[in-house]
């Protein structure tokens, strides 16, 4: 369950909406319940109070902003659909960079002893399905080696890698909720 413990602003509108909902909420939610809330997929009509409204419009404005993405209008037969493609592939690439070389190069075979943004990458490419993307410009042998590296990590007992390190509870309670 998450439970909150500061709610202190973090400077980003998003996660500050989210401190302000979790502080709100009467009793604890699970992470998997948080999940649905903030991507607005419960159609749980007594939390719908708790939603985040335009989650993925608001974030691909935010990373507009950055010049991480453009806008564009995309004609789809009868009507026109806002799309946001990369626009600044050079940030796209270092982080697939930094994923390769840290199931390649600077493979440490132990949970604990990776970055915890590396394994939080790893986990939210996973559960968005882009895993198999960000290996696949490797070779067929380094390819293998890196998709049964991530799944040996990623078939790990959520439950057994939160208690062993702290600081990465959430990430390894994410994994789970998107196991399930």
């Amino acid at each position: 369950q998450v439970l909150l413990k500061s709610d202190a602003s973090t400077g980003d509108v998003l996660l500050d909406e989210t401190l302000r909902h979790i502080k709100a909420t009467e009793s604890a939610e699970t992470v998997q319940t948080w999940i649905e809330l903030l991507t607005g997929e419960t159609w749980n009509p007594f939390k719908l109070q708790y939603q985040l409204r335009n989650v993925r419009e608001r974030l691909a404005k935010a990373l507009v902003e950055k010049g991480i993405l453009t806008t564009e209008k995309q004609n789809f037969l009868l009507f026109d659909m806002t799309t946001h493609p990369v626009s600044n592939t050079s940030e796209k690439q270092r982080l697939v960079k930094k994923l390769q070389e840290s199931v390649l190069e600077r493979w440490v075979n132990d949970p604990q002893r990776m970055e915890r943004r590396t394994l939080a990458l790893l986990v939210l490419a996973h559960a968005s399905d882009v895993l198999e993307n960000v290996f696949a410009s490797l070779a067929d042998d380094k390819y293998d080696v890196a998709m049964n590296r991530t799944k040996d990590l990623l078939d790990m007992d959520p439950e057994v890698e939160a208690a062993k390190a702290r600081g990465t509870e959430m990430i390894w309670a994410v994994l789970a909720a998107f196991n399930k």
